[in-house]
């Protein structure tokens, strides 16, 4: 059977390796394995999304569905004040994301959730790049979730490409939240910001 990242438990055997990236002026490290998203390097529509997120970003974010803790690391390059969450239903991902943020000399709270089902309190902004190959029916609910765990006035920020169903997931959250724009388009990705009320 396929084994997919979002898997709570991969079994796959291990494939540790390690890489730089620069991101935001700094040079960051980070370790992965077998068994988790985009393990060769950071995912370009991740790196996007963390290049996207306007400079007010402040307060308590929530990196939703973090994997090894890319998004984390590069926000918090960009944002050292920001006090972030991460979660992910993925055990070896979560491990390897506390590591990578420890790795790169910064501190993030890590819970071990099934999308938001563990997750308590509210956030000024939730980072995603949904798992898009779990499908529609979970992603929507995740960005349903978001909106509960949102300030008012606080933003989910998600990246999805344009083939994989950027346009009807946008329909989608204008109709969920009233306001939802996309905020950068490159190779492919959209980036779309949705504003609580």
């Amino acid at each position: 059977m396929t084994e997919y990242y979002y898997t709570s438990s991969p079994t796959s055997g291990h494939e540790e390796r390690s890489f730089r990236a620069v991101f935001a002026g700094r040079v960051l490290a980070f370790d992965t394995d077998a068994g988790v998203f985009s393990k060769q390097h950071v995912d370009p529509g991740s790196e996007l999304l963390c290049k996207s997120l306007p400079d007010t970003i402040s307060g308590r974010v929530l990196d939703m569905g973090c994997g090894w803790g890319a998004m984390t690391v590069m926000t918090l390059a960009r944002f050292p004040k920001v006090e972030v969450t991460m979660a992910d239903v993925n055990e070896r991902a979560l491990e390897l994301a506390v590591s990578n943020v420890e790795k790169n000399h910064m501190q993030a709270k890590a819970i071990l959730s099934d999308g938001f089902e563990k997750i308590e309190g509210e956030f000024d902004a939730v980072i995603t790049n949904p798992p898009i190959r779990a499908g529609k029916a979970v992603i929507y609910k995740m960005f349903e979730d978001a909106k509960e765990h949102l300030v008012p006035g606080g933003a989910l920020y998600l990246v999805i490409r344009k083939q994989q169903g950027a346009p009807s997931a946008l329909k989608f959250l204008k109709e969920l939240y009233g306001r939802a724009e996309v905020i950068e388009r490159d190779g492919g990705y959209w980036i779309i910001e949705c504003v609580k009320a």
